[in-house]
């Protein structure tokens, strides 16, 4: 590799990061967002971030966000936060077991122990449970596929996802107007806050997964599977410390394990960066 070229290599991932961090903090903060949602029904909420985004926005995987997005929901309004932030949690290991699969991206050794302090983590957190956690599975294996299918799919960022929400705008469209003929709807029906809120969908929806198209387009998939513990970091730190769910020793236990993870992860890029300069 030439300098120009391991210049250009520096500066695409730079600007994935650039990209990828800032629409994981918004999908973090995003509970705060939802919770004021939720005397809206989780499905109906859903239909709205469908419509609204597309207005905002003017394949396969329409099906895995949209799963995604109303696992997410319903957790969130059912006092699951904590079990969504195990599902994000765990969806980085999918994304770096995704990307050494089906993109035959190589671990080094550094990232292979990361990997492995995440995972006991994980393990760890999951078996404390006691129960089986569906959310969290269903939460890290239908996010995990979308950016799978996302960074090899030949279309734009804005684009692919504009036509994700045409495909699924349809379905959303009848049910809405189901509804509204059922006097059932709630917007306009609410409050004003309310309403505003279910068009303001489109922006915690669509301005996040814009930037991680952007962002995945140019970082290894085990790379972009790391930085998404800002989310579930955030969703962590939510559920403590303002909507008070309750919290055991492993789940402590978990979170300093899964940091201390991505400490040796940065520690890798770090002393990647100074070789590839040198």
């Amino acid at each position: 590799m030439t300098s120009k070229q391991a210049l250009n290599t520096r500066q695409e991932s730079l600007a994935g990061v650039a990209y990828v961090i800032p629409s994981f903090l918004i999908w973090g903060l995003s509970p705060i967002y939802w919770k004021v949602l939720g005397d809206v029904p989780a499905f109906e909420t859903l239909m709205h971030r469908v419509i609204w985004s597309l207005l905002f926005l003017l394949i396969a995987t329409t099906f895995f966000v949209g799963v995604n997005w109303f696992v997410f929901i319903w957790a969130i309004n059912h006092d699951y936060v904590l079990q969504a932030s195990l599902g994000y949690y765990m969806t980085p290991l999918v994304h770096v077991l995704l990307g050494v699969v089906f993109l035959r991206e190589r671990l080094r050794n550094l990232q292979v122990a990361a990997v492995f302090l995440a995972g006991f983590g994980v393990v760890y957190l999951t078996i404390q449970y006691g129960q089986f956690p569906w959310v969290a599975l269903s939460l890290a294996f239908t996010f995990g596929l979308y950016g799978l299918i996302r960074k090899v799919a030949p279309v734009s960022a804005v684009g692919g996802l504009t036509v994700e929400m045409l495909f699924a705008s349809i379905p959303a469209l009848i049910y809405l107007f189901y509804l509204e003929t059922k006097g059932m709807g709630s917007l306009f029906h609410i409050s004003l806050k309310i309403d505003m809120f279910l068009i303001g969908t489109a922006l915690v929806t669509a301005l996040p997964l814009a930037l991680f198209t952007l962002g995945t387009r140019r970082l290894h998939l085990s790379t972009v599977g790391f930085l998404q513990y800002i989310a579930p970091s955030c969703f962590f730190l939510l559920a403590v410390f303002i909507y008070h769910e309750p919290i055991s020793r492993a789940q402590v236990w978990t979170f300093f394990l899964i940091w201390a993870a991505l400490g040796v992860y940065s520690i890798d890029s770090v002393l990647v960066y100074k070789r590839t300069v040198r």
